[in-house]
């Protein structure tokens, strides 16, 4: 059950004055990536093939996340009138391929499953309560709390999950902790450079990674504070078994905030030498 409708939303409250153009590329990019989430769904349901309960919260955490996706979209489109949000996610879905037809897991268990579906909210979560936080655009920060608030009981869904399936296959602290630094890295393979792409540049322009991740991160990574990051780190925690808060935590927070600002740095130097992704996003 959804917990919110976009139709619902005060889109008449939408302020073009108030628009950051920083933020724009993003959330379009970010549009693509939430929309798929039928294709998640279904590579969800075969490797959970014998677990209606899974199943099932796994199609409705999907309607949720096509909602994310139309949501974003319907508000770059109202940002930059010119762009064409179903145009953009064909050319996404067409060319950023899932294997729907999976039967087992990639993490190598259920509970590995689960707890990289936990590295994602996570991601997700923070993401969208930074850029609520970093826009006066009404409608955006409206549209990103709903999804940061989404996103936060996702985390939920999957932690508890996964508790269940840690019972049956027992992933060492050790497991646990590996599958989850694996997905945070995941975050600049091609899933996030390819939305950007397709998002924000013309079809003729042919599709670079590197370039692309440094044009989506440089932007992405900049609406973040520490306090996001300490977040994360607590919720990382969690799913991994450790405490959530405490020492440990906190002195990780502030490393994860210190190399997160060095990446940042990193990707704009990139980002900003190549002016021809600036001029056409």
């Amino acid at each position: 059950m959804k917990h919110w409708r976009m139709e619902e939303m005060a889109w008449d409250r939408f302020d073009p004055a108030k628009v950051d153009p920083e933020l724009v590329p993003s959330i379009k990019a970010a549009a693509m990536v939430e929309r798929n989430g039928l294709d998640y769904a279904a590579y969800l349901n075969g490797v959970f093939a014998d677990d209606p309960d899974f199943r099932q919260a796994a199609d409705n955490w999907a309607l949720e996340e096509v909602q994310h996706g139309d949501a974003l979209g319907k508000w770059a489109s109202l940002a930059d009138p010119s762009w064409d949000y179903a145009a953009a996610f064909a050319r996404y879905r067409a060319g950023y391929k899932i294997n729907t037809e999976a039967d087992a897991s990639v993490r190598g268990s259920r509970c590995g499953e689960l707890i990289a579906r936990c590295m994602v909210e996570t991601g997700t979560s923070s993401f969208y309560t930074a850029v609520a936080d970093a826009t006066d655009e009404p409608v955006l920060q409206a549209i990103c709390r709903q999804i940061a608030a989404d996103e936060f009981r996702h985390f939920k869904l999957f932690y508890d999950h996964m508790r269940r399936y840690l019972g049956r296959e027992n992933l060492s602290f050790l497991q646990r902790l590996r599958i989850a630094a694996g997905r945070v890295s995941e975050t600049e393979d091609d899933e996030l450079a390819f939305a950007y792409h397709c998002a924000n540049l013309p079809p003729e322009l042919a599709f670079s990674h590197q370039d692309c991740l440094a044009a989506y991160l440089s932007r992405a990574i900049s609406f973040y504070r520490y306090r996001h990051i300490e977040r994360s780190m607590g919720m990382i925690f969690k799913a991994v078994g450790l405490p959530p808060r405490g020492r440990l935590s906190g002195l990780s927070a502030r490393l994860a905030w210190r190399f997160v600002q060095r990446r940042q740095r990193r990707f704009a130097a990139r980002a900003g030498s190549r002016q021809e992704f600036a001029l056409a996003a």
